[in-house]
């Protein structure tokens, strides 16, 4: 194996500047084939590479060729196949795996073993080896012991002396080498002769340093006798660092007792510091002023500078009792203590706060409701009335003039309280609930009687009565299933246990003697109802409308100014915790309000709240505008008209300052009554059409829908001309004209005494006329609809009414024109017997010019008759009839010339005599 390292060396790697270090003969695995050989080598120049090549024996002599090489950083696992047992075998996986079966173990495993050592050299341990045992990479050249000799030092010890013992030359070595050898002649020519002498040399040499070093022991003993001299001094200087050791201990020990002192000093001073802290804190955040607790405790609730010592007492007992605490404060006996007298302090200021805002309530809803009692001394300089004046006309005077009273003197008033509210609210849920109930229930009872006062003036004012004197009312018709009618006095108001029902019958017992007045003004309104849009006055809508429109401003002032005082005086702004959204009813302690679980309800944001007070304080009103509403429209249900108009408007205005507020809900939800009421005024029409009657005795003319149809246009076009809600009235038209249409079709032919085509043409330009100057755009179609049957009818009437006056002579000529058409050729008609020249000039003398004049005399008479005055179509009608006349005058004159050439027969008449009877019939009538 040496021999063939060695000539594989000469021939194939020193040419390529490669040193073999190791090389196994192999052969492939599974495969009968020629041996070859594996070689691991490095290049001599630098950067080393390292390959894996793999030399086969040319088939054609004894030489050695190179078939294929691997980069060893290629090479990414080695597997022995079995680490345990001798094992030939070995793959290496490259870009493949290649499988291989050695000639021996041992160079396998010496193979391997180069590869080892080459990988950990120079490709710092990249390549994976499998199945193979560490002992057997640390262990391997004892392995290669049962290999001979000579080959085992020139493959495994040359390979490890290579790898592990080489160094290059450097420049001086080589020139020493290089000297040596000039001087011995065989240095080239016999090594084995050169390297003897070199080693008798080096003997030589060896020699001469152990005489040196022998000489030299007196120096040594010299040298040694020194060092135990030295050895002494250390042990006397060792002595004396010892004893400084033990003084330096003792004073060690005197100052850690000193830092320990200051240490504890440290600590005490730190420990007052945080007391002093601590105290500090508790006496600037839980120290209440003596003037506070005296504010607190007996502050003046009436008077402004009492109230504002009150509100600044309130938020520093807020502040103190909502301090945080810090850890180990709450067991300290001052601050149980001091916590006693804030909650105290709270509970006492709280009761007096309470009982003191109901007492407040309670004289505002005395004060509005009787007059003369006695007004509170704080709300006396916000009275408007005079000394002197009679305080219980102030009630009448707001119904005579059509406006509510205004209680923005009380809200100013109250507002004063809305931080003390502030602060019971986040003290005293409990009670600051009760205030809230206290205040919608007075409130609900004021507002409910003056609304009721409100609109019964509004109701008398559209019904055009005038108000009984001492300010008394008379009670106005309701329909049957709308509202019952009771009385209630003032007094039965205030001291009442039954709950208001928001009727709107009169408040003050009526007289015995304003019973018949009574009597007579509900069935006066009972006859107006029952009255015909057409039999009211265009002035009386008007008046209406203002009336409306004077209730829904007065309304919606009133709604928002008590909506912005809640949520002022209530502190309603923001969000509140799911836990005190729970609010108790609203209606007080009244005996006769229902079970309490019936009203309760869970309010979940104060938005909602404000929304439940304000439908408890105005829950008659959209009871009150339904009613109001219901008597509009049974007055006449054209006022559903203005209604919707008025009430679009102002839930549009509503919906633009707040959508989600009381006011914009509760008009919301009467605009859905106004639109059913418009809309059942419009099906109220169309079954009017559908159950329309024409006399059978006279002419029919403009249908009576026709002409509501007209008034309620220009009615509707008035009242929708800037309103936001056009769209209802487009749909409304839509169905309108459709059910005229189809009505005015109807009764065109159930009509007897007119001809169809008259009901028709005069109904439908009237339809035409009417749409061409209201102009409605969402109508166009339908009036060129209106137009094109308008024209149609009207032609038809034409042909047909013409064909009476020369009956004769038509009948002559279609006889005529059926012979053309049957294939006579119009020259031969006249040999026709009964179309002889004889015959047409029999029929001509008939209709001479006076009979021709007679005839259409008749003619115009009998079209005098169809016709209705209002319309004015006669003249139309009757330049139809001349223009018709005409064009059939030339078609018998152009079917004589054809038919009848040169037999001299004309007319007796001609179109010039045509034109004088027209027009003198015409001026005659």
């Amino acid at each position: 194996m040496t021999a063939i390292k060695h000539a594989l060396q000469r021939d194939i790697f020193t040419p390529n500047d490669e040193r073999l270090l190791s090389i196994v003969n192999v052969c492939k695995a599974g495969k009968k084939k020629k041996n070859c050989f594996l070689c691991a080598t490095v290049t001599t120049e630098r950067p080393v590479q390292v390959k894996v090549v793999k030399v086969k024996k040319s088939d054609k002599g004894d030489f050695y060729k190179r078939q294929m090489a691997w980069e060893l950083r290629d090479l990414t696992e080695v597997d022995a196949k079995d680490a345990n047992k001798e094992n030939p075998e070995f793959d290496l996986h490259f870009e493949k795996v290649y499988r291989w079966v050695a000639s021996s173990t041992a160079e396998k495993n010496s193979f391997i073993c180069c590869i080892w050592k080459l990988n950990q050299r120079y490709l710092r341990k990249k390549v994976e080896f499998v199945n193979v045992s560490a002992q057997l990479l640390e262990e391997l050249p004892k392995a290669e012991e049962s290999v001979p000799s000579s080959e085992n030092q020139s493959v495994a010890g040359g390979d490890e002396d290579a790898l592990d013992d080489y160094q290059e030359l450097n420049t001086r070595e080589e020139q020493d080498i290089e000297g040596m050898m000039e001087v011995c002649e065989y240095a080239i020519s016999n090594a084995e002769a050169f390297a003897e002498k070199l080693s008798k040399e080096l003997q030589v040499l060896d020699g001469a340093n152990i005489q040196s070093i022998m000489a030299s022991e007196k120096q040594v003993n010299i040298l040694m006798q020194l060092l135990d001299e030295a050895l002494t001094e250390v042990d006397t200087i060792e002595g004396k660092l010892s004893s400084y050791e033990e003084m330096l201990q003792s004073v060690k020990d005197q100052m850690d007792q000193i830092s320990q002192s200051n240490r504890l000093i440290q600590i005490s001073n730190s420990n007052n510091d945080k007391l002093l802290d601590e105290i500090q804190f508790l006496v600037n955040h839980m120290d209440l002023s003596r003037g506070h607790i005296r504010a607190l405790q007996e502050g003046d609730l009436s008077s402004p500078k009492g109230i504002e010592a009150c509100i600044n007492a309130s938020e520093a007992l807020l502040q103190c009792m909502s301090v945080a605490l810090r850890p180990g404060h709450d067991k300290l006996a001052a601050v149980k203590q001091q916590q006693m007298l804030f909650c105290e302090l709270r509970d006492a200021f709280a009761r007096r706060l309470t009982n003191h805002l109901n007492n407040v309530f309670v004289h505002q809803f005395n004060h509005f409701s009787h007059f003369k009692m006695t007004i509170p001394q704080f709300y006396r300089s916000s009275c408007l009335s005079l000394p002197g004046h009679d305080q219980s006309s102030t009630l009448s005077q707001h119904t005579a003039d059509l406006t509510l009273p205004k209680h923005s003197p009380l809200h100013r008033d109250l507002l004063r309280y809305a931080k003390l509210m502030e602060w019971l609210k986040n003290t005293q849920r409990e009670k600051y609930d009760g205030l809230s109930r206290t205040y919608v229930d007075y409130m609900s009872r004021l507002y409910e009687r003056e609304i009721k006062d409100f609109f019964e003036g509004a109701k008398i004012k559209m019904a055009g009565t005038t108000k009984e004197p001492k300010g008394k009312f008379a009670t106005l018709p309701r329909k049957e299933n709308a509202l019952k009618q009771e009385t209630e006095s003032v007094a039965g108001l205030h001291g009442s246990s039954g709950k208001l029902t928001g009727s709107t019958s009169s408040l003050n017992k009526l007289a015995v003697q304003g019973s018949s007045s009574r009597r007579s003004q509900s069935s006066s309104l009972l006859d107006m109802g029952n009255m015909s849009a057409s039999d009211l006055d265009v002035a009386d809508r008007t008046k209406f409308d203002k009336i409306f429109e004077q209730v829904l401003s007065e309304l919606e002032p009133l709604c928002l100014a008590e909506q912005d005082f809640i949520i002022k005086f209530f502190k309603l702004q923001q969000q509140v915790p799911l836990a005190q959204a729970e609010v108790d009813d609203t209606d007080g302690g009244t005996s006769s309000r229902p079970p309490a679980n019936e009203h309760r309800h869970s309010i979940s944001s104060e938005r909602d709240m404000v929304r439940f007070m304000m439908n408890k304080i105005f829950q008659s009103i959209e009871t009150e505008l339904n009613s109001l509403i219901a008597l509009g429209d049974k007055m006449d249900s054209f006022h559903s008209l203005y209604m919707l108009v008025k009430m679009s408007h102002h839930v549009w205005t509503a919906e633009n300052v707040d959508p989600a507020s009381y006011l914009s809900t509760t008009l919301g939800n009467v605009l859905v009554t106004v639109k059913r009421n418009f809309d059942k005024c419009i099906q109220g029409q169309i079954r009017a059409m559908e159950e329309v009657k024409i006399s059978k005795k006279s002419k029919v003319g403009i249908l009576a829908f026709v002409t509501s149809f007209e008034e309620f246009a220009e009615l509707a076009e008035t009242i929708f001309r800037n309103a936001e809600r056009r769209g209802d009235l487009d749909k409304a038209y839509s169905k309108l004209i459709r059910a005229v249409f189809f009505n005015v079709e109807k009764v065109a032919n159930e009509s007897q005494k007119t001809p169809r085509d008259v009901v028709m043409m005069e109904n439908f330009h009237h339809i035409f006329s009417t749409l061409s100057r209201l102009k409605i755009s969402c109508l166009e179609s339908e009036r060129r609809e209106a137009k094109h049957k308008y024209t149609e009818h009207l032609q038809a009437y034409v042909i047909t009414s013409l064909g009476q006056p020369l009956e004769k002579l038509n009948h002559f000529f279609e006889g005529v024109e059926a012979r053309v058409a049957q294939g006579v050729r119009e020259e031969e008609v006249s040999y026709q017997l009964a179309f002889s020249k004889q015959e047409l000039r029999k029929v001509i003398k008939e209709y001479p010019g006076k009979e021709v004049k007679k005839g259409l005399d008749n003619l115009y008479k009998k079209v005098d008759k169809h016709l209705c005055e209002e319309e004015s179509l006669l003249q139309v009608v009757w330049h139809s009839m001349q223009d018709e006349f005409i064009r059939q005058y030339k078609h018998f004159e152009g079917l004589i010339g054809r038919c009848y050439p040169g037999s001299g027969i004309t007319m007796d008449f001609t179109i010039q005599d045509m034109l004088e009877y027209f027009s003198s019939i015409a001026q005659s009538h």
